[in-house]
């Protein structure tokens, strides 16, 4: 793991995320405390994909379900 200032992470930004790739960046500020800049791979999926579920009720059954639960009644 490399270590950079503030200021050098500022200047340098476009390089360390490109070396974030790789590895994990410190980055430290001058009161002492310290961050670590690491790379995350995208997440492709979307969270709407989800599996089906299987079940033996119609679409009249599950429309029923659906207007008692909103208080329609059927």
């Amino acid at each position: 793991m490399r270590t950079f200032t503030y200021s050098e992470a500022r200047q340098n930004l476009a390089a360390l995320l490109d070396l974030a790739q790789n590895e994990d960046v410190e980055i430290r500020r001058k009161d002492g405390s310290r961050f670590i800049l690491r790379s995350r791979s995208p997440d492709l999926r979307s969270p709407l994909d989800v599996p089906g579920v299987k079940t033996r009720a119609d679409t009249n059954a599950i429309l029923t379900a659906i207007r008692d639960v909103r208080g329609r009644g059927g």
